[in-house]
């Protein structure tokens, strides 16, 4: 080899070690991050933040059951940018267009709620309870009241205050995302593919709108123009009748467990199995034999889906968090300090 090639088998293998030190480090920082938060965290500092934010998610739930798959969908999409620092609840300002809407975010729900829970915190304990915390207590809760196992939160995020709408590029797996882009998206996260097939679960509740799905209805294959193989075709034929093909603009949506839309439950992963799946990356799952094999066993085992699900949930409210002096606490949710 010529010192031309020796200098660039040296620069290629200098590349490897640089990408697997940010893999190390990556890994490292989510470790200190959980081990900075603790369950009760508020028990000495505001006792009743935990109650004051299940009221409220009771509240909303109560009135409309739809409601606990829009807090669980905000916990994640909060996580998945910038990590868990409530990011995702600021609004946009005359120069800048944050978070909530870049287009995966316009569809989100339920910010009335965590802005309910907020005022109250800070009636009781003035600038101690974190929007982020509130998130995460809110999914938890949210959960519970639809089936989900209850689970201990660890808190102490704080918040950040920087919310850009183009940091939701490549970093909110796609409807139409594989079992490889869903691993690159978790995995660059902390989270295993057995966390991204346990938090997938979370589609055992709420809606799609149409536009996430129906290309495999009307536009599917090289030509754009046939229907997804992998979809049952009488699922299929009752898609259409409640996604009718229709021009630019027209976007109802459907339950994403048609079964069960509003329990927390293993009928998601049972529809996989049945090749019912709504979005083509749900039933991707079914494709990679590792991932088939843990939807597979969900099904069977709902006990062990919940408890896997509970860890992942926790391990995902670690993501990028900010605690000790890092951020703020947030006296409005939706305004930066």
């Amino acid at each position: 080899m010529d010192a031309r090639g020796s200098r660039a088998a040296a620069g290629s293998r200098l590349l490897q070690l640089r990408v697997a030190l940010v893999s190390v480090l990556l890994v490292a920082a989510a470790a200190v991050s959980r081990a900075q938060l603790q369950v009760g965290f508020y028990d000495t500092l505001c006792p009743a933040a935990e109650i004051i934010v299940q009221e409220e998610v009771s509240k909303a739930v109560s009135g409309n059951p739809g409601v606990a798959a829009s807090l669980v969908r905000l916990h994640f999409h909060d996580c998945f940018v910038r990590g868990c620092d409530a990011s995702v609840l600021l609004d946009s300002t005359p120069g800048n267009t944050a978070e909530k809407d870049a287009p995966p975010n316009t569809s989100l729900r339920g910010f009335e709620v965590i802005d309910s829970a907020k005022t109250r915190l800070e009636q009781a304990c003035f600038g101690v309870v974190s929007c982020a915390d509130v998130l995460a207590f809110a999914a938890r809760d949210a959960l519970a009241l639809v089936g989900g196992n209850a689970y201990q939160v660890p808190a102490g995020r704080r918040d950040g205050n920087v919310s850009v709408a183009q940091e939701t590029n490549g970093n909110l797996p796609p409807p139409t995302a594989s079992v490889s882009q869903l691993n690159q998206i978790f995995g660059s996260k902390g989270l295993t593919q057995a966390d991204m097939v346990a938090l997938s679960g979370a589609h055992t509740i709420g809606n799609a709108h149409c536009s996430s799905f129906d290309s495999r209805l009307y536009s599917y294959g090289p030509n754009a123009a046939g229907q997804d193989p992998s979809m049952d075709p009488t699922y299929l034929a009752a898609l259409a009748q409640q996604c009718p093909q229709q021009p630019a603009g027209a976007d109802g949506t459907v339950a994403m467990d048609p079964v069960t839309p509003t329990a927390f439950d293993t009928n998601y992963y049972a529809s996989i199995v049945a090749k019912r799946g709504l979005l083509a990356s749900d039933q991707a799952l079914l494709a990679d034999p590792t991932t088939a094999a843990q939807v597979v066993g969900y099904t069977n085992s709902p006990d062990t889906f919940q408890t896997d699900f509970a860890a992942a949930m926790v391990k995902m409210g670690a993501i990028g968090v900010l605690t000790g002096t890092a951020g703020t606490i947030r006296a409005t949710c939706r305004v930066a300090n």
